[in-house]
């Protein structure tokens, strides 16, 4: 039934990726109306798709990950949102090194324009990498599909919940908003490397990236927050989720400097242009990188939780005239730690 479903959503999707806006508008509601859209039971349906079996583990490039994108291709065009990839399209396509130029990989990207005549041409970008590692080596039971259910299919939904609370508004955020999904990120960041490269808008209109990778697992009252010392948006996560307590969430710094998780996903591509931005994580697990990254595994209930603590920062960020800034030191260690000038 469900490797059935896939492969019927592929076209079907495929064919929706224009802007033609076909689908009825959501309904417009309040602030708290709007969080409220963002739910465990989503979160299940959404991550129990997108690392099913017949998606394959959504290797870069692969049937599977093309799946992934066209689904939520679809599901932004089901919000009305405007259509930020090629030719009027949902999807950027990226072409893959050393492979020839008809073999390309998908972002999928939408924007959902702001209200204030000035600060609309600002935006702030939740981002998450749909991709995972395909198909590997059988574990002991025999699975062979790496499913990537945490990682990240639980980002990649919070993405698409922060779509639909953001668009379900009644009264437009002043700044725009950008919804990217990328591909390649298990393969060295690629995706979100092709992107900050090309961007839709201009680079410099960009005034924070709020990136989600993993947010599924482990202790079920914080989350963790990677690059809150470097600038404003540090102090902000945490103001927010004190201002939130019905959240149940404490904001950390990163726990794990050695590892050095601020080189390891989407966001690195955006602190590269002097872009603030936060990394939300909530750390590796004995079923990273496995095929056991089980959709069963996953605290829906704390996915949900923290997309909505992103929701009130990204509502912040997006409704203030002033935008997010660097610290003096903070800009000066990213540019040492990114390599840049």
């Amino acid at each position: 039934m469900r490797v059935v479903l896939a492969l019927f959503l592929l076209p079907s999707c495929v064919g929706a990726q224009n802007g033609r806006q076909t689908a009825a508008e959501p309904p417009r509601m309040g602030v708290p109306e709007a969080v409220a859209t963002i739910t465990p039971v989503d979160f299940r349906a959404r991550i129990g798709f997108l690392a099913d079996d017949a998606l394959r583990g959504r290797g870069t490039p692969s049937p599977g990950l093309e799946v992934a994108a066209a689904y939520i291709a679809s599901e932004f065009r089901s919000l009305g949102l405007m259509p930020a990839g090629d030719g009027e399209t949902y999807l950027q396509r990226w072409p893959l090194e050393g492979s020839d130029s008809t073999l390309t990989a998908p972002n999928v990207v939408a924007i959902l324009r702001g209200s204030d005549p000035v600060l609309a041409d600002t935006y702030v970008v939740f981002s998450a990498h749909m991709d995972h590692v395909g198909v590997g080596a059988p574990d002991a039971s025999g699975d062979s599909i790496y499913n990537g259910a945490d990682d990240d299919a639980s980002g990649t939904s919070a993405v698409i919940e922060l779509a639909e609370a953001f668009a379900s508004l009644a009264e437009t955020t002043p700044r725009s908003l950008i919804f990217l999904t990328v591909s390649g990120e298990e393969r060295g960041l690629l995706g979100s490397e092709y992107f900050a490269e090309h961007p839709p808008v201009p680079a410099e209109s960009i005034v924070a990236n709020i990136n989600i990778d993993m947010i599924g697992r482990n202790s079920p009252d914080s989350a963790v927050v990677i690059g809150q010392e470097y600038s404003s948006l540090g102090p902000l996560a945490v103001s927010t989720a004190e201002a939130y307590p019905e959240l149940r969430l404490t904001v950390g710094p990163d726990p794990w400097p050695e590892e050095r998780f601020f080189f390891r996903s989407d966001h690195f591509h955006f602190a590269r242009k002097e872009i603030p931005a936060l990394f939300f994580f909530t750390g590796v697990h004995e079923d990273y990188h496995k095929p056991s990254d089980h959709v069963e595994r996953i605290d829906v209930d704390k996915a949900a939780r923290i997309t909505r603590l992103i929701f009130h920062i990204g509502h912040a960020i997006a409704t203030d005239p002033e935008p997010p800034r660097w610290t003096d030191d903070g800009l000066e260690q990213i540019r040492q730690l990114t390599g840049s000038r």
